[in-house]
């Protein structure tokens, strides 16, 4: 007992999990009463239990078990969370339960599993239990079955899904235990009720007996359908109901539920797809193409089988539907047409809508077809055909039946009627519009005439069953000319027909349903178009344009045409008659009359008895006839005339004037309109006639008529009234085909006025028709195309006038309801069907089409440029392609991503070319076009996006929405797939008023998209979320979300009520809303792309307004805010219809206005608000502010990208303080708006400071939301305000709080690191300013935040701030303390970006300057590495003065006021310059300290001189004593420098200079990079300064191949950037390495390892396929191979040669390389071997032999030859024999390098190859040896030789060639010994011969052996430059040499020697003007080499240097005084 004391004490939720279990059953029963007392399901109480509900039910003890059930069934039913407990609770209860003995448990167990069921957890519960069927007890099996059993029974087949437990139900057949295949019995049969027959495929392999017992039971079920009768908690509308028809005992829904049930069930859904293509026989192709046709049939035989099986796996079947329309259409054989027929019948039945894709190429095979007459073949070819218009739509097929209408073959157009009649029964309404029904109907009445008795009936049943399906109201305008017998007809075969399923036709439906029938055939039908009752100013000509002219429309407008043309043609003596009963008889007498004033009287009666007819009574044909009576229109007196005109004008306005009328007085009013006194009044009268008979009838006979005479007055006035009618009369009607042959006549036309009306007439035509119609002058000469397009942009941004005329037919009601019906009907694609339709299928031949598949890609480029052409050619083509798109679909898939490309755009091209038409090859080519948007590269995916929206512009998006084909792309795992595809339907969704059903398949993969890895993805997954909703609504996707995971689902339900906010609205209600007051932003915003709109899809899926401008959406900013212009778009459209009447006059000015804002230009109202203060002052608000952030009221304002609810939360506060209008200023999506509200704060800001100061933390928050916009204007325009409102506040003495600054400092920073300079600049001088107002030791904490971004940028630029604060307000700025802070900043001091090293270099160093050696304290330890770099630094950064400079600079930094300014800073491209000027401080300071040391000018001179503008800046001269220049110097002693300490401080600046820019060539910065190399291309493309570059072309070249490898492994990867940036640098690089390696001196410097670095980076380059991607790729990739050419023949030839062989080795060994890679450096090796015999002498063979050696230690010869390509052996045995080849047996002494020699392989090739070439050589060569030398002895003295020895010379005198040229000569003496070159001599300079004697020697010398020279020391010619010798070793030198050296020197200082007689180098290099620090060295160096020349020549010149030297100086001095004058 005192144990139970103990627990019975603990709470309840303890009790439960007590070890004792009668304190767990205790705890059962407690917890059992309490969850039965607590009412709230959404009690915290319910929590504590989440964990416990699964050990209720995996009790152990069976007693407390019984208890824990009843517990955990009472909870499942009363929490509100415990759905989140479903799985583990129902899997322990399936584990735990089900196998218990007690019935009791089972039936708790059961309980808890429907009860979950009923809280929407029905999937859960089905997978688990669906799980336990597997389970090994069979107790569990049997409960698992009769729980989903009693589920279905009591929920229904709604909400169990029935597919997967049909799918495990045969196994449970099968089972041995008896007890299990009872119950799987029991639930066959339970399922049965459900979905009757459809049960029997899946269940049809089960045992034949327990198939029969089945069958039994099936039969004893009630044919009543079932119902549910359990709820689950969102049906309670549902369950009232059930209780309710329960009481009355009424049966009422029984229809109803059994039409949903049969909807609902599918026996396909219930069936597991079947894969047959691999099952195909593996010679099926081969034999269906066989001549036996037993072998043919045979694999047919093969199909069929497989085609059997009812549901089939997707995939390519193109090949097949090809093999089997083949056999159709082309096989002599009708057993097997009828045979393929069956296969393709079972290929669409297995996949359905699966292949839509392949039902255009089949279906006009299979009409063609119908011509066969045997009844077996006629049937399967109609059970195919019928099965292929189940799996696609009536749009697509229709082009192809329409063809076949008008066949000679009456089986065809039976056939082809017939299955119409069949395909219409599957239609509804919604599916037969208008626009599809109206050419099918044309096709039929022609056929109802037809002379074959079978034809005229099958239209009849065609024609009744489209009426029996849209009604007879829908069908009657096209029956109009049907006569009565055969209506009746068509009405009795219309009665007669059964629609499919048994619906109701749509004319039945009009008693009760008529409410809900027109709403989707009308509300869609007005896209922005007119309205019911429109008044006369509306701008309704835009939409009626594509009214077309053979459609009338209008029960009023049929019924007087219809009168009119039966009117006949009266005789002359009739209409006299008629004529004489209704004029006075003096009218008739004088009509003739050869007096004009007779005839004048005669007329004005005629005119008066016109006016005072009835409309009734008037004879218009006789009247007009009287009219026309001799003299008629040949009358010469004007006013007759005049009068004439006028009355004809009268009778067509007041009678009933019909065309039989007209034609009598069009003729003479076609030859008056030209007259100049009468032309008005026949303007008048065609006018009236227009308006009377229609004009496009008056006008299309008008303009023939004009065209038929000569006259071009004529004919330019007729088009002028032309022109005019049309604004007045509207384009309804018009036959723009007629009328465009007759413009295209008076286009060509001599006359200039007939031209110039044709161009008019065309820009109205523009107006109403738009872009399309100049695709019908694109033939016209390119003078007259340009005077069209000119016209053209006149009428840009018109709109179309209102038609005044030619509307008084109809009544307004009928007119607006026809007008919206032919909206539905005409649009673009009638306008596009006027154009002319090349048949290009026959051009399309099959040689093309392999072409464009072969393996070759060029033969495939050659076969798309082919198609290319023939679209090109044909201009507009018809919708049959051929075999076109299936092997345009193979390119998407191309894995040459050029050919990807070109396939791309010749989509584009077919989507301009064929129009509407596009829609029927949508499935084939347009799905593979969105799986292309999966490519990696940006520029493949950009391609493809354009060509869909070119798609989609042509067919709408209907046919993109229909299927599972979207929702298949979406599924696939690709992030860049799915963001662009994401974000395309972003943009789509929202302009379409209704979308297929199918939508919803896309849903689950959009939640996928939701928790996608990518970042990306999630974000436009999140974006696309309201656009989805908009269609499908909240709830639909809501219950969507209950197939995800729990985590999941809580998640995506947070994001959908987020999105369910900020839902647009439905595109359907501003079309309504339009109804009575059209949107003059429809037309006004897009008039140019008119045709456009019209593009859209006929029905629903039209553009209901017009769309924001790309661009600007684009620009708009982060997603929040598009969402807040999506509701503010929502709100402005309910309140403008007011703004919309005023503006409707001024349409123009609302262009870029999205939907139905209001305009820019507002009312005189909005006007006068915008006048007032637009700072509110709120008292106290912005503490009230601070106080709820604090209090955690409302959101701090603390996040990485701002999110929606921040947004919001800005605009709530905000708006107290700001003015509506300006609110919704900065709160639109407009990036002009924004920078328009800036503006108007910037004008507002002095006056209202105070208001501002009050509201400063809400505009700073605004401002940092613009901060994560992209728009440049925006963002510039931002900063302006900031620097303008930080100095207002410093001039206020305003000091910022810790709020505003935490809410906009961290975010301005964030811009520090922006890459554009202007925007750094400003954000710089912005934080300057922020000191002023803020205190810097605060600012401080923010820039070290900031130094830890990613961004190297930004850390640099918070580098540098941080030195500047340092600097300017000294350590104590520094927190949390100065040790600390400097700690962090010393660690980017090893950062791997150059600039960042630096600037916390800086940093340190400006820590230094303030409290010296303590700062090695302060930054704690260091590696060696960075210590060593800031020892340098501040070592390099020694200070002048300690105390003085500092104040200076503090004064002058603290002066600039300009809001500009920026303390401390230079532009990022002037560092380099800054580097220079520290150098040349640096040395002034040396002298200064140094002063006994003379010195050179620190200055350049030239640029002072010339520059007058920056006099006052020269810094102060470093004063010389030039005088000690003149004074005589003592030869000193012998010192081991041979050059003064002087020079070598210059050149250590310069070289530190030269450095510096190196280091930056690495950058990973490409700008900075590209600046680095552009200074180092300077320094090259100049001869005399290069040299500089010597000494550092190793780090030079390391710096570009490291650069190589970073642009290879990052920034191509990179898509944010811009690969034009990439080619920039590739090309610098490559223009730098172009130079250097032209100048073999500095060529020859780069070592061994460099040059295979660097030629492994080239050949990388070569092979990267994505450069080919870029532009000009190819060019790039010829340049280095230019430059790789250069390499090879400039560099050093032994390294080259070596590097060329360790890489061959390293490529070799390597498995990852490419096989390419090895191949290009062997074509290396190649090359220098070719050139081997000219370069032998320049060769290290140690070295190389050495290489050799080490590479056939890595392969041996076996292991050579075991390589799969032979051509490494080749090489090797090239190289080894081409040098044995030229040094003999030489060689082998050459191994000196190898160790342990005798036992290297390479030994014993060489003696092979050696002893080889020796046996060859024997007798005979010695012989050919003899020969030849008297040969060549014999040519030698016919060969004129001065010529010879001319050429030697002139290549010693080139600089390139001086090498070349001494060795010639060299062996020119040697050979002829005799040769006398002294001739040539003796023109020269004693210096030049002096150094040919010197070349001579040192070639002898190195010949024989007695001294190696290096390479380096070679000399350059004297010609050129004798500047550029380089500098050799001197540690041999003697005192002697030190002496000349000396001598050489006091020469060019102009000092006397002892030898005054001896000749000296002109002085031309004393110029000291030097453009540069670096020009100065360059000097000083090249003057150190000239000395270094003379020593070794040992001969000086003799040259009077005194006055030279004197005069130079002087010279230097006036420059000095004149520049001392400027600055004074």
């Amino acid at each position: 007992m005192g144990d139970d004391s103990e627990w019975m004490k603990l709470p309840v939720d303890q009790k439960c999990e007590h070890k004792i279990w009668k304190a767990r059953l205790n705890g059962y029963e407690e917890a059992l009463k309490l969850f039965q007392r607590i009412e709230d399901e959404k009690s915290p109480e319910w929590g504590k239990y989440l964990g416990l509900v699964k050990k209720f039910v995996t009790e152990s003890n069976a007693v407390a078990q019984l208890k824990g059930l009843e517990a955990a069934l009472a909870y499942i039913e009363n929490a509100h969370v415990a759905g989140r407990t479903t799985g583990e609770v129902v899997s322990g209860v399936v584990c735990k339960v089900f196998n218990q003995p007690k019935a009791r448990a089972k039936e708790l167990g059961m309980e808890i599993c429907l009860m979950y069921i009923e809280i929407e957890k029905a999937e859960v519960v089905q997978d688990e239990l669906i799980k336990g069927l597997d389970n090994k007890n069979p107790k569990v099996v049997v409960a698992c079955i009769e729980t989903l059993r009693k589920a279905l029974c009591e929920f229904g087949s709604k909400i169990i899904t029935l597919k997967p437990v049909v799918k495990v139900l045969p196994k449970q057949f099968e089972s041995r235990e008896k007890a299990v295949r009872d119950e799987a019995k029991l639930l066959a049969v339970e399922i049965y009720r459900w979905i009757r027959d459809a049960l029997r495929p899946p269940l049809q392999n089960i045992n034949s007996v327990q198939l029969k017992e089945l069958e039994e039971e099936w039969v004893k079920l009630p044919t009543a359908p079932p119902k549910q009768i359990r709820f689950l908690r969102s049906q309670q509308d549902l369950k009232a109901k059930f209780e309710k028809q329960q009481a009355a005992g009424g049966d009422e829904a029984d229809g109803e539920a059994d039409e949903e049930t049969e909807a609902q069930v599918d026996v396909y859904e219930l069936l597991e797809a079947v894969e047959i293509l691999s099952k195909l026989p593996k010679d099926f192709y081969d034999k269906i193409e066989a001549k036996k046709w037993q072998e043919r049939k045979e694999a047919l035989e093969a199909v069929e089988a497989l085609t059997k099986n009812p549901k089939l796996e997707n995939g390519d079947y193109g090949d097949l539907v090809r093999a089997l329309k083949k056999v159709i259409g082309k096989d002599a054989n009708v057993m097997l047409v009828a045979l393929a027929a069956k296969c393709l019948a079972g290929l669409t039945t297995g996949l359905r809508k699966k292949f839509g894709t392949y039902a255009g190429h089949v279906v006009p095979t299979i009409l063609e077809k119908f011509k066969e007459k045997k009844p077996q073949v006629v049937q399967a070819l109609q059970e195919a055909i019928d099965a292929v218009f189940l799996t696609t739509t009536l749009q697509n097929i229709s082009e192809d039946v329409l063809a076949v209408m008008d066949n000679k073959n009456p089986s065809i157009k039976q056939q082809a009627s017939l299955f119409l009649a069949r395909s219409f029964r599957h239609c509804t309404p919604s599916t037969l519009p208008k626009s599809v029904l109206k050419p099918f109907c044309a096709a039929f009445l022609k056929q109802v005439n037809d002379s074959a008795p079978e034809v005229r009936d099958a239209a009849f049943e065609a024609l009744g069953t489209a009426m029996k399906v849209v009604g007879e109201k829908a069908v009657n305008p096209f029956l109009a000319d049907v006569d009565k017998l055969k209506l009746d007809k068509i009405k009795e075969c219309a009665d007669k027909v059964e629609l499919a399923g048994g619906k109701k036709g749509g004319g039945e439906k009009k008693e009760k349903p008529a409410a809900k029938a027109p709403p989707p055939a009308e509300a869609p039908a007005k896209p922005s178009g007119p309205p019911k009752k429109a008044p006369p100013g509306k701008a309704s000509g835009p939409p009626k344009k594509g009214k077309p002219a053979s459609a009338p429309s209008g029960k009023s407008k049929k019924a007087p045409e219809m009168k009119e043309t039966v009117e006949t043609e009266l005789s002359t003596e009739v209409c006299e008659e008629k004529a004489a009963a209704v004029l006075p008889a003096s009218c008739m007498q004088l009509l003739d009359s050869a007096n004009w004033k007779e005839r004048l009287a005669s007329m004005e009666e005629f005119q008066r008895a016109v006016e005072q007819m009835d409309k009734s009574e008037m004879p218009c044909q006789a009247l007009v006839r009287m009219l026309a009576k001799k003299p008629g229109w040949k009358e010469t007196n004007f006013q007759v005339m005049q009068m004439k005109l006028h009355i004809v004008g009268l009778i067509a306005q007041k009678g009933l004037f019909s065309k039989t009328s007209a034609l009598v007085v069009l003729d003479g009013l076609v030859d008056k309109i030209g007259d100049v006194k009468c032309g008005s009044k026949a303007k008048e009268a065609l006018t009236a006639i227009g308006e009377a008979c229609s004009l496009p009838w008056t006008a299309e006979q008008m303009v023939s008529m004009a065209f038929a005479q000569k006259n071009p007055k004529n004919q330019a006035e007729t088009l002028n009234w032309l022109a005019n009618a049309m604004k007045e009369f509207g384009f309804a009607g018009i036959n723009v085909k007629a009328f465009i042959n007759n413009v295209k006549t008076a286009l060509g036309a001599t006359n200039p006025a007939v031209r110039t009306s044709a161009i008019t007439l065309l820009g109205v035509m523009y107006l109403y028709m738009g872009a399309p119609l100049r695709m019908f002058f694109e033939d016209e000469k390119p003078a007259l195309l340009s005077q069209i397009d000119a016209e053209f942009e006149k009428m840009q941004g018109q709109t179309p006038p209102a038609s005044i005329r030619g509307n008084k037919k109809a009544g307004p009601e009928e007119e607006g309801e026809e007008a919206d019906e032919e909206q539905v009907d005409g649009g673009a694609g009638d306008i596009m069907d006027l154009l002319p339709r090349t048949d290009i299928s026959d051009k399309i031949t099959s040689d093309m089409v392999s072409k464009i598949e072969d393996k070759n890609w060029k033969v495939r480029k050659e076969g798309l440029d082919e198609v290319a052409a023939v679209i090109s050619e044909a201009k507009f083509i018809q919708a049959n392609i051929g075999e076109l798109p299936v092997a345009l679909k193979g390119r998407l898939n191309d894995s040459n991503k050029l050919m990807v490309q070109q396939t791309l755009t010749i989509l584009q091209q077919i989507a301009i070319a064929m129009g509407p038409s596009l829609k029927q090859h949508v499935k084939i080519l347009g799905f593979p076009v969105i799986t292309v948007l999966g490519d990696s590269k940006a520029n493949v995916r950009a391609a493809a996006m354009a060509t869909l929206n070119a798609w989609v512009e042509q067919t709408g998006m209907k046919e993109w929405l229909e299927g599972e084909d979207l929702s298949e792309e979406l599924k696939k795992e690709n992030p860049f797939l799915r963001q662009e595809l994401l974000g395309w339907l972003a943009e789509k969704l929202p302009t379409l008023r209704a979308v297929p059903s199918d939508l919803m398949l896309c849903i689950p993969n959009l939640y996928t998209c939701l928790e996608d890895r990518s970042g990306d993805v999630r974000k436009k997954a999140q974006d696309a979320l309201p656009t989805f909703m908009m269609h499908l609504g909240y709830e639909k996707m809501f219950k969507a979300t209950s197939k995800l995971k729990p985590a999941s689902k809580d998640q995506v339900v947070g994001m959908l009520e987020k999105a369910r906010a900020v839902v647009p609205a439905k595109a359907v209600a501003p079309a309504k809303a339009a109804a009575s007051k059209p949107a003059p932003s429809a037309p006004a915003a897009k008039p140019a792309s008119a045709p456009a709109r019209n593009q859209t899809p006929s029905e629903d899926f039209s553009e209901p307004e017009t769309k924001p401008d790309p661009k600007k959406a684009k620009s708009a900013g982060p997603a929040a805010k598009k969402r807040e212009s999506m509701e503010l778009k929502v709100k402005g459209d309910k309140d403008n219809s007011k703004q919309n009447r005023l503006s409707r006059g001024t349409p123009s000015s609302q262009q870029g206005v999205v939907g139905k804002k209001p305009p820019v230009k507002a009312g005189a109202k909005d006007e006068e608000d915008k006048s007032g203060p637009i700072y509110i002052l709120v008292p106290n608000g912005k503490e009230q502010r601070m106080k709820e952030e604090r209090g955690l009221k409302i959101l701090k304002w603390n996040f990485m990208t701002p999110r929606d609810e921040y947004v919001e939360q800005l605009k709530t506060q905000l708006s107290t303080c700001l003015p509506r209008w300006l609110l919704d200023e900065l709160f639109h999506f407009d990036f002009q708006r924004h920078v328009k509200a800036i503006g108007a704060m910037i004008e507002h800001m002095e006056p209202e400071c105070e208001a501002v100061i009050s509201c400063l933390d809400l505009v700073l928050k605004w401002f940092t939301l613009r901060f994560f916009d992209t728009n440049t204007s925006v963002l510039m325009k931002a900063l302006e305000f900031l620097k303008l409102l930080f100095t207002m506040l410093s001039k206020r003495n305003y000091q910022l709080n810790d709020y505003e600054a935490s809410s906009f400092i961290p975010y301005l920073i964030l811009k520090v690191g922006e890459s554009k300079d202007g925007v750094r600049k400003d954000v710089r001088a912005i934080l300057t300013m922020l000191c002023k107002v803020y205190a810097a030791s605060k600012v401080f904490p923010f820039l070290m935040d900031g130094t830890k971004s990613k961004n190297s940028k930004q850390r640099s630029e918070c580098l540098e701030e941080l030195g500047c604060l340092i600097e300017n307000f000294g350590m104590n700025v520094c927190q949390p303390t100065p040790s600390k802070a400097l700690k962090e900043i010393a660690v980017h001091i090893g950062d791997r970006d150059t600039t960042v090293r630096n600037a916390a270099l800086n940093t340190v160093l400006a820590a230094y300057n303030a409290c010296g050696e303590q700062v090695f304290k302060l930054i704690g330890n260091l590696s060696e590495k960075e210590m060593s770099m800031l020892e340098e630094r501040i070592k390099r950064s020694a200070k002048k003065s300690p105390a003085a400079p500092p104040k200076q600079e503090r004064v002058q930094k603290e002066q600039p006021t300009n809001p500009n300014a920026t303390f401390l800073r230079k532009p990022a491209q002037e560092e380099v310059p800054n580097k220079l000027r520290q150098a040349r401080a640096q040395n002034a300071l040396l002298e200064q300290s140094a002063p006994s040391i003379p010195k050179e000018f620190q200055l350049d001179l030239d640029v002072f001189e010339n520059n007058h503008t920056c006099a006052s800046d020269i810094p102060d001269l470093v004063q010389h004593k030039l005088d000690e220049v003149l004074e005589p110097v003592m030869i000193p002693e012998r010192k081991i420098r041979s050059v003064s300490p002087h020079f070598d401080d210059i050149h250590n600046s310069t070289a530190s200079t030269i450095n510096f820019v190196i280091s930056q060539v690495a950058s990973g910065d490409i700008n900075t990079s590209i600046q680095a190399l552009a200074q180092i291309d300077e320094v090259l493309r100049q001869s005399d300064k290069a040299e500089a570059m010597s000494g550092h072309i190793d780090q030079f070249l390391i710096a570009t191949f490291m650069q190589l490898r970073l642009i290879y492994n990052t920034h191509m990867a990179d898509d944010r950037l811009d690969k034009k940036d990439i080619f920039k640098l590739y090309s610098c690089i490559i223009g730098n390495m172009l130079s250097l390696f032209s100048m073999e001196s500095l060529a020859r410097e780069a070592s061994m390892g460099v040059l295979k670095d660097l030629m492994h980076g080239l050949i990388t380059l070569m092979l990267d396929s994505r450069v080919e991607d870029i532009e000009d790729g190819q060019q790039l990739i010829r340049s280095v191979n230019l430059l790789m050419v250069r390499v090879l023949e400039k560099s050093d030839q032994t390294n080259i040669l070596s590097a060329l062989l360790v890489l061959l080795q390293d490529s070799l060994t390597s498995t990852a390389g490419s096989p390419m890679f090895s191949e290009l450096v062997m074509k290396c090796l190649w090359r220098m071997i070719r050139f081997l015999p000219q370069t032998i002498n320049s060769i290290n063979l140690d070295r190389i032999l050495l290489d050799v050696h080490n590479f056939m230690k890595v392969f041996p010869k076996e292991k050579l030859k075991q390589l799969k390509s032979d051509v490494p052996h080749r090489t090797l045995k090239t190289l080894l024999h081409t040098l044995c080849k030229l040094t003999g047996a030489k060689i082998l002494d050459h191994m000196s390098m190898i160790e342990n020699r005798n036992e290297s392989e390479l030994e014993v090739h060489l003696r092979k190859v050696v002893k080889l070439l020796a046996n060859l050589s024997g007798h005979k060569s010695d012989k050919s040896t003899e020969k030849g030398s008297l040969r060549s002895d014999d040519k030698v003295i016919k060969a004129n030789v001065s010529d010879i020895l001319s050429e030697i010379f002139k290549k010693i005198g080139s600089k390139e060639n001086t090498k070349e040229g001494l060795t010639e000569l060299y062996e020119y003496k040697q050979k002829y010994s005799d040769a006398d070159i002294e001739p040539f001599l003796r023109n020269t300079s004693q210096f030049f011969q002096s150094y040919v004697e010197r070349g001579l020697r040192m070639i002898e010398s190195e010949r024989e052996g007695k001294g190696r020279i290096p390479t380096s020391t070679v000399i350059p010619p004297p010609s050129t430059d004798p500047s550029s010798v380089s500098l050799g070793n001197g540690d041999d030198l003697n005192a002697a040499a030190y002496y000349e050296r000396l001598k050489i020197l006091r020469q060019r200082r102009g000092l006397e020697n002892s030898t005054p007689e001896e000749e000296r180098p002109p002085l031309s290099s004393l110029k000291p003007s030097v453009a540069s620090c670096t020009d100065m060295l360059h000097s000083k160096l090249s003057q150190l080499k000239e000395s270094r020349e003379h020593f070794q020549q040992e001969q000086s010149h003799s040259h009077s240097p005194t006055r030279s030297s004197a005069s130079n100086l002087d010279d230097l001095k006036k420059r000095l005084e004149r520049i001392k004058s400027k600055r004074q």
